[in-house]
């Protein structure tokens, strides 16, 4: 769930509207659509869609105030006699655009498009849904992101910026962009669309959607894939400490059993620990964006980051013990490399405001509760630096029982890598328990965050998803995920060393 997600409050019970609202019990609140799907073009996508907009209720409680635009893409089915429930792809972050996934996400669910719509809907303030977007951060210099105080300077300029836009009337507006309100925007969607149910195929935060869809709306709701669970009831400052020590702890492990990766770098823990000790300090490195060196003040925040992010991906994370070894001894180029390879991906990319909208309110104030262990050298960093940004982040309301997970109607299928720093099995084996008999949990050991992708899993997916009922779906056969490998070490090849 790239560093986000939920809970808190009581401002959507303000009226009797916005509490048949919390209870799925109220009609669409779309003001009005904007005409029939019009055909479109996505980049990254090679073929026709079609494009839609839902005019919808900034605050649910307040039908004559401001409004916004809620953007949506739908691939048709390829079949003419298509099945009426659709596939809903929820995006992650949380922040992330859910247009912007599109081109990959139509490439693993192509069968199952075969006879179903396959619909993008950006979630409110993300992509082209009232965007809450702040400066890219890919774009900074090393020095710049070396600065201590840069963030929250950063987060003070856009909420500035952010305030002269027309959907927003006023600081308190930041806070109406929360998962309970956004799965309500969804909704309208399937009601445009007149789908009497949908399935819904949610990443990272994007599984946080659905549960909290499947609270709100659970006769509209067929079926869910749940992959890198990240339940609501998640403190994801401090999880993201624990999970992230744990899995670069697994790395360093696996390559002291690997022969190899042991042979090449029989140093590794004692290099990490020299890296780590030798904090702060000046140094000179690339950028690896543009290739400008630079000298920079090198912090522990910056190289625990750079870490942390190939982790996500089995085939990066296989080049970090090469990275450390060469960081350990003044050569950073490596570090920054892998973390780059990760972030500067557009699609990764996300809107911050909306991350803080949805941090702040759902997941901060669990901080205290957490009995989530720091991490032993990710440590409470991360927790400090969300409570500062939330401090000058308005705090929307969350609705009692968002963060309760009870039985399930419709099958769920939840995935989870072995190897993920984020949303580890420990969160989809807990969140299956609580779901009941109509959940079941897969675990791919040698996978990251995000399993669809790898291997066999996106057949999986598509078996579960088109079985004609709920038995057969929960039946699939997902033995092939424990074949999966996990990706040797990296080892550059030397200057003047002969290939093989």
């Amino acid at each position: 769930m790239r560093r986000g997600v939920a809970r808190h409050g009581t401002m959507l019970r303000r009226s009797l509207v916005a509490a048949l609202l919390v209870a799925g019990l109220a009609p669409s609140l779309a003001i009005e659509s904007e005409g029939a799907l019009q055909p479109c073009r996505v980049g990254g996508v090679v073929h026709e869609l079609r494009c839609g907009t839902l005019t919808r209720p900034l605050d649910p409680a307040n039908l004559s105030g401001a409004t916004i635009e809620i953007g949506y893409v739908v691939a048709p089915a390829v079949a003419r006699q298509k099945l009426a429930d659709p596939v809903f792809v929820l995006a992650g972050g949380p922040g992330q655009s859910a247009v912007s996934v599109a081109p990959t996400m139509l490439a693993l669910l192509s069968r199952t498009r075969n006879r179903r719509d396959i619909v993008f809907v950006d979630q409110r303030g993300t992509g082209r849904s009232a965007p809450l977007d702040c400066e890219d951060p890919t774009q900074e210099t090393l020095a710049e992101q070396s600065e201590p105080d840069r963030q929250l300077q950063q987060v003070l300029a856009c909420k500035a910026r952010l305030l002269k836009r027309r959907y927003l009337p006023n600081e308190a507006a930041l806070g109406f962009f929360t998962t309970a309100v956004a799965v309500q925007d969804l909704d309208a969607v399937r009601q445009a669309l007149g789908a009497p149910r949908v399935n819904l195929v949610g990443a990272s935060y994007g599984t946080r959607v659905a549960l909290e869809y499947a609270r709100q709306f659970p006769t509209s709701l067929r079926r869910a894939v749940l992959d890198g669970v990240a339940p609501p009831d998640m403190a994801l400052p401090a999880s993201y400490s624990t999970d992230g020590q744990a899995a670069f702890d697994a790395l360093l492990a696996a390559c002291a059993d690997e022969p190899t990766c042991a042979t090449a770098y029989p140093t590794l823990r004692a290099d990490w620990r020299t890296l780590l000790g030798s904090l702060p300090r000046k140094v000179s490195a690339a950028h690896p964006l543009t290739g400008a060196v630079e000298t920079f003040t090198l912090t522990r925040a910056m190289v625990l980051a750079a870490v942390r992010a190939p982790l996500y991906v089995p085939s990066l994370a296989a080049g970090l013990p090469a990275a450390i070894a060469d960081a350990a001894q003044g050569r950073y180029e490596g570090l920054f490399g892998l973390q780059a390879m990760l972030q500067a991906r557009p699609a990764n990319r996300v809107a911050l405001g909306m991350h803080l909208s949805v941090v702040c309110a759902e997941d901060l104030p669990r901080l205290t509760q957490s009995s989530d262990r720091p991490g032993a050298e990710f440590g409470r960093d991360d927790a400090r630096l969300y409570a500062r940004l939330c401090s000058v982040w308005p705090r929307g309301a969350v609705p009692k029982g968002f963060d309760a997970i009870s039985r399930t109607r419709a099958p769920m299928l939840l995935l989870s890598g072995g190897l993920d720093p984020a949303t580890p099995p420990r969160h989809g084996a807990r969140v299956a328990a609580l779901l009941g008999g109509k959940a079941r949990h897969v675990v791919v050991p040698n996978a990251g965050h995000g399993v669809m992708a790898v291997g066999c899993m996106r057949d999986v997916v598509q078996r579960f998803i088109d079985a004609v009922d709920d038995a057969a779906a929960l039946a699939v056969d997902a033995d092939c995920a424990a074949a999966i490998p996990r990706p040797p070490a990296f080892r550059p090849l030397r200057s003047g060393a002969a290939p093989g």
